[in-house]
């Protein structure tokens, strides 16, 4: 038990090290792609990135462009875990209205700095953005119509805690609209204690039918898969892309709703 909770903390240390990178040096090669050209990639329209203040969209650093679902609408309250620099972050304020209502949470000091930054210049007074753990939501019960996510997810340890405080926040009829990297493949234990591999969002990640399995258990229904992006081909090492392609790894954009009560 002791022994688990250090891991835990190392995952979490490096996990930080590694998006405070991100966000302080973002043009440096990272196992990941990032950046703009990360965005455009993935399907982000430039119309919509146009919208985002660079020095926010520099350190983007999701796995899929989620949003093709059109899960806000005018009003929503929004929770966006991990929300980074801010991109989905942003675009969840601007899609959400000045009646809605959008909360970020993220562990990254850097990150949340620069987030706080881009709210300020794109004048979005709707969004609030706090320091905050994804396995110990600070929100009350049922306040949320809409969580999203991306990338984020997979860097976690318990998955089921987090799934868990996701359905807890959401409201009755509410969704959950997210992506993040999951695997074909299941990796092997000696992999799993090593907390830079999970940082670099490989293995950390589970394979896939367990993944919508823990989400299922924890009370969500109709949940669908929307799309698999092979998310590790644009990753400008090929290290990565070898590992990547060894268990399988690729993101996933999914899309589950809490039922009614």
């Amino acid at each position: 038990m002791k022994d688990k909770k250090k891991l835990r903390q190392k995952i979490r240390q490096a996990v930080c090290q590694m998006y405070e990178e991100v966000s302080t040096h973002p043009h440096l090669p990272f196992h990941f792609p990032v950046g703009k050209t990360a965005a455009e990639v993935l399907g982000y329209p430039k119309d919509v990135l146009n919208k985002i203040p660079p020095y926010c969209l520099e350190s983007f650093a999701g796995v899929a462009y989620h949003f093709k679902t059109n899960p806000i609408g005018p009003g929503d309250t929004v929770l966006d875990i991990g929300s980074g620099s801010g991109t989905d972050l942003l675009i969840a304020g601007i899609l959400t209205g000045k009646k809605g209502k959008v909360s970020g949470i993220d562990i990254t000091d850097a990150m949340i700095a620069k987030a706080k930054k881009g709210v300020k210049t794109n004048g979005l007074a709707n969004i609030t953005i706090i320091k905050a753990d994804a396995e110990n939501l600070p929100f009350k019960t049922q306040t949320f119509d809409v969580v999203i996510s991306n990338g984020v997810i997979n860097l976690i340890p318990d998955k089921k805690k987090v799934f868990g405080e996701i359905f807890r926040v959401l409201k009755p009829n509410g969704i959950f609209n997210f992506a993040d990297i999951v695997l074909g493949k299941a990796i092997s234990e000696k992999s799993r204690q090593d907390p830079q591999l999970w940082a670099e969002c490989i293995v950390g990640a589970t394979q896939e039918v367990w993944y919508i399995e823990m989400i299922k258990q924890s009370g969500f229904e109709d949940i669908e898969v929307i799309e698999r992006v092979n998310y590790f081909d644009f990753s400008p090492s090929q290290n990565t892309k070898e590992v990547a392609n060894q268990y399988k790894a690729h993101s996933i954009i999914i899309k589950a709703k809490k039922g009614g009560e």
